[in-house]
């Protein structure tokens, strides 16, 4: 009889090494990346004069939500964040609707000018804000508009929350378009010939069968575009020039003085405008780590 035998590979030394450094190097940073954090909250709880005579690192003598009361009536935010809501909805839905169509119609399908198309939606994103915000400023400027949503009419798009919608739509439609892309690209194109020869119309096939088989992409793309929208303050700034239209990044900005700043107060409105992202992430942390995922694993 003959025995078997089995030979095991003990990891090498070296290789021991690495990944206790790897480990040691990315605890150090999470602890660096979560100081601005932490110091942030622990500000908001401090009184103004209590930090500035002994610093934001003492261990505390009074704590307090005064800052998060001050910080919500002294920036308006009530009124801010529905500007903020009024901007993001409306271009999150477009964003998604459009790309998942343009998505639906470069890889579910093959003819002429597909991948020309998909490559003129995404090269819109390799262009920085800066550059093309003087453009886009003098072209909502000569657009005529009637501003029916604001108690002064300023005759043109510029000032309206709408042309920030425009720009958003606009900019983030070329990226989610290239990840829908890739993504439908892996669903078996058998579904749809199935739905085709069972008499299934374009329409259906996509509305039926392709966007629910994208759900998990959508939810991620979803967060994604909810953060990046709702903290924009570039464009607010740029296309928007009246104080009380402008979103609740620019609460913010309001709580600085010319001369003096309260920094816990400013730290409690920081934390109260992150407060929403926090929020959309975890209740579709699920949907978003799937949606991360899930391409990589089909074949």
């Amino acid at each position: 009889m003959s025995a078997a035998l089995t030979v095991v590979k003990r990891p090498a030394k070296h290789t021991k090494w690495s990944r206790g450094f790897l480990y040691v190097f990315l605890t150090f940073m999470a602890l660096v990346w979560l100081v601005p954090v932490v110091s942030a909250i622990y500000a908001a709880f401090r009184p103004y004069a209590e930090t500035q005579k002994y610093g934001i690192f003492s261990m505390p003598k009074s704590l307090t939500v005064q800052n998060f009361k001050d910080a919500w009536t002294q920036g308006n935010m009530s009124h801010t964040f529905k500007n903020t809501m009024f901007i993001v909805i409306p271009s999150m839905a477009l964003i998604l609707f459009f790309s998942s169509t343009m998505a639906f119609a470069v890889s579910r399908f093959s003819w002429r000018f597909n991948i020309a198309l998909l490559l003129l939606f995404t090269a819109g994103n390799l262009l920085p804000a800066q550059v093309i915000f003087q453009p886009l400023f003098q072209m909502f400027k000569a657009t005529p508009w009637p501003n029916v949503l604001s108690d002064t009419d300023t005759g043109s798009l510029l000032g309206t929350k709408i042309a920030v919608i425009i720009v958003h739509v606009a900019f983030q439609t070329g990226f989610c378009t290239f990840v829908l892309s890739n993504y439908m690209k892996t669903i078996p194109k058998e579904l749809g010939e199935a739905a085709l020869v069972d008499g299934a119309s374009v329409s259906r096939q996509f509305f039926q069968i392709i966007m629910p088989l994208c759900r998990p992409v959508l939810a991620a793309l979803a967060t994604l575009e909810f953060t990046w929208l709702y903290n924009d303050f570039f464009w607010a700034v740029v296309l928007i020039n009246k104080g009380d239209e402008r979103p609740i990044t620019s609460s913010i900005a309001n709580l600085g003085g010319a001369f003096f700043s309260n920094d816990n107060l400013i730290a409690a409105a920081s934390v109260i405008v992150a407060m929403p992202t926090l929020v959309v992430y975890l209740a579709l942390q699920r949907q978003f780590i799937g949606g991360l995922t899930l391409g990589a694993n089909k074949g």
